[in-house]
C-alpha cells in the first residue's frame, strides 16, 4: 500500500466514523467491510450475492457522498482543528503552567471530552 493510499483509507475511515449514521445499512455494510474488515471486493460481492462491480460502483459512490457531507458540515475538520488547537493549549501550559494542578486538571477534562 502506497501513503497516497494509506492516506485516503485513513481518511474514509475517519469520516465513515462521523458520517456513518447518515448512511444506508448496504453502503455502511460494504463500507465496513472494505475499509474496516479488509475485505477484497471479491469477497464482498460474493457475502452479497452481487457483481464485483456492483459493490466497486457502490463504495466508490458512498466515499463521495461522505466527501460531500464533510465539504457541507466539516465535522472531521473541525474535530481535526480542535485536536490541533487542544494539543497546542497543551503544549503551552506544560512549558508555562506545569505547577498549576487546576489549569492541568481543565486541560486534562478538554482532552477527554474531545475524546468521546
Amino acid at each position: 500500500m502506497t501513503y497516497l493510499e494509506f492516506e485516503k483509507n485513513y481518511r474514509i475511515n475517519s469520516l465513515f466514523e462521523f458520517y456513518q449514521p447518515l448512511l444506508t445499512t448496504k453502503q455502511n455494510d460494504y463500507l465496513q467491510l472494505y475499509y474496516g474488515d479488509d475485505y477484497s471486493l471479491g469477497e464482498i460481492a460474493e457475502n452479497f450475492q452481487v457483481s464485483r462491480q456492483a459493490v466497486y460502483d457502490n463504495i466508490r459512490r458512498t466515499e463521495r457522498i461522505l466527501e460531500t457531507y464533510e465539504q457541507k458540515l466539516h465535522l472531521y475538520q473541525d474535530f481535526l482543528d480542535r485536536n490541533k488547537l487542544a494539543d497546542e493549549i497543551q503544549a503551552y501550559v506544560a512549558a508555562h503552567y506545569q505547577d498549576d494542578q487546576q489549569l492541568n486538571q481543565l486541560v486534562h477534562q478538554l482532552e477527554s471530552a474531545e475524546e468521546k
